[in-house]
């Protein structure tokens, strides 16, 4: 048995996927000369293999994400067929005396290199395209089986080092049963993908990579963060049972999905939901979210070679506040850096990434990307009810810097004649500690906050939120955190502006009453989360809410807070 950390709810059993994206290894030695037809016959059978491989895909994704991404995949198959390249990796087999692997990898390199290295973006562009052709040639070549996300024919439990955003947007969800893997916290991105997702999750593990083995039987426990790998069949038939009465609890809980957020005696509260997709609006709907909190527009950049157009980000846009109706979808303006990496933009390699070139820095910095995605932001909020939300603001200067940005693009679209809701609301992420401290300076030119305690958390403690080193000291019950949440939602109602919540504490179920003690107005969170939280605003009462709220603000200990409020919930639920 394993322990982890427990990311997302649930339990999953079934056989392991293990993922891995490491080259394969490549045999260096040379081959005598009477091996060279052999080694150019194994190129081009596995040039067969990989041009089978890369159609497949094109047509998977032509149904799952449209023409667009279908069309990344067409330039791949033109790769895998150009002339120049099956020429130059045969003469050097004969030439050197080299492996096709060896040839192929060398080929590649030389010719991505040289294109990474010329003043022309397109060329930049299909560097990566090449060596992503290029890794699947040798692993063919080398039988080793690919290990694409987007490419699972069956269901299976996904266990890796970590997944990164590109990963879980693009594998087939239907196909993954949950994950488990070896690094991360429960606010990394892989735990915040699988509780989107509802997928059982077990994150933190330290190795569990190489614990297991293509194929075994595996029991991911996301409720108490436990891993089994090949399981008696007794172990099995406790945990389905286990499986199954969780299942009717959330069953339950979703008979709660018309009923308002309030508690016995009378405060109402708001409860959204976080997404990362247009398909996400579905699970929130279904959750009974009464808003989007966080509408994360990643997804449109990631997983491509260039920038997604005005039109394509305007169209999902306008999908998601079309069928959310009139409830408020609060989009955040791009937020790349830290783990989200776009090879495109050629971002410098940074020691910090956190600290650095990241969010609304990146689009002050590049206003054409910034100016481009708030046309679209706009045009979309002439279809329902948005709402503009900065990322990673530390200062007035920010906020007053991108609202001059905002205005030139309201200016363009009057011009232009474009309709748009010339009172849309804007707020930002109050993530940065900065940002907190100097709440009541940044109400008075926001129309809300809302806080993101994940990065409100790693900033404030000075803890790797991504380190499973330090992960006991990322403590979002510290009272340094509590205290800088208190200050916030205080500052935000002194100017009459609403305070929400879109970090995962927001949907932590030992974090719900301090939350609704202290007078969060709105609570955001995965769709998945929102019956418990729901469940418990409605049987706990707003004063006694507030009273215990009061006395978690005077209590030292991180542990000892959490320890109350796990004792106080098993009491309401």
């Amino acid at each position: 048995m394993l322990k982890g950390v427990a990311a997302s709810p649930g339990i999953a059993i079934g056989k392991v996927f293990l993922y891995t994206k490491e080259k394969a290894e490549i045999n260096m030695k040379n081959i005598d000369e009477s091996k060279v037809e052999y080694e150019i016959e194994r190129f081009k059978k596995a040039l067969v293999v990989t041009k089978e491989q890369i159609q497949k895909i094109k047509e998977d994704a032509l149904k799952e994400f449209g023409k667009d991404k279908a069309e990344i995949f067409e330039a791949h198959l033109m790769l895998a067929s150009d002339p120049e390249l099956i020429e130059g990796v045969e003469s050097m087999i004969k030439a050197e005396l080299i492996t096709a692997d060896n040839a192929v990898n060398k080929v590649i390199e030389q010719n991505a290199s040289v294109m990474e290295s010329l003043n022309d973006e397109y060329l930049k562009e299909r560097a990566v395209d090449l060596r992503d052709v290029g890794n699947r040639i040798i692993n063919n070549l080398l039988g080793v089986k690919s290990t694409s996300l987007s490419e699972l024919d069956e269901q299976v439990v996904v266990i890796a080092r970590d997944l990164t955003p590109s990963d879980t947007a693009t594998m087939k969800k239907e196909m993954v049963l949950g994950f488990a893997t070896d690094v991360g916290g429960r606010t990394s991105h892989t735990a915040i993908m699988a509780r989107s997702l509802e997928i059982p999750a077990v994150v933190g593990l330290g190795d569990v990579t190489f614990q297991v083995n293509n194929g075994d039987t595996i029991i991911v426990d996301g409720l108490e963060g436990v891993v089994i790998v090949n399981p008696d069949e007794n172990t099995i038939n406790e945990y389905k049972a286990k499986k199954e009465n969780y299942d009717k609890k959330v069953e339950k809980l979703k008979k709660l999905k018309d009923l308002p957020a309030t508690t016995p005696d009378g405060k109402k509260v708001m409860l959204a939901a976080n997404i990362g997709t247009p398909k996400d609006v579905k699970s929130a709907l279904a959750n009974g979210a009464e808003g989007v909190g966080l509408f994360r527009t990643e997804f449109l950049y990631m997983d491509r070679t260039t920038l997604p157009t005005e039109e394509e980000q305007f169209e999902a846009y306008k999908e998601v506040v079309e069928k959310m109706e009139s409830r408020p979808v609060t989009i955040r303006t791009l937020d790349i850096g830290g783990d989200k990496e776009l090879p495109y933009l050629d971002m410098p390699k940074e020691m910090n990434p956190f600290l650095g070139y990241r969010a609304i820095r990146l689009c002050l910095d590049r206003t054409d990307i910034f100016k481009t995605q708030l046309r679209a932001i706009l045009r979309a909020s002439a279809y329902g009810n948005i709402h503009i939300m900065y990322p990673m603001i530390s200062s007035i200067e920010d906020v007053r810097k991108a609202n001059i940005v905002l205005n030139e693009v309201k200016a363009e679209l009057d011009k232009e004649g474009i309709k748009y809701d010339k009172n849309i609301k804007v707020g930002i992420m109050v993530e940065i500690p900065s940002a907190a401290v100097t709440a009541d300076i940044l109400a008075k030119e926001v129309d809300f906050f809302s806080i993101g305690t994940n990065d409100l958390t790693q900033y404030t403690l000075a803890v790797d939120r991504m380190n499973e080193h330090v992960k006991d000291y990322y403590q979002p019950f510290n009272p340094a955190i509590l205290r800088l949440i208190k200050f916030v939602i205080d500052a935000a109602h002194k100017e009459g502006k609403f305070a929400a919540m879109c970090g995962e504490m927001a949907g932590d179920p030992l974090a719900t009453v301090i939350l609704l003690g202290l007078g969060l107005d709105e609570f955001s969170m995965s769709a998945s989360s929102i019956p418990t939280v729901k469940n418990i605003i409605r049987n706990v009462e707003y004063e006694r809410a507030k009273e215990i709220a009061e006395r978690v603000l005077n209590i030292a200990e991180a542990e000892k807070i959490q320890k109350m409020m796990e004792d106080i919930i098993k009491d309401i639920e």
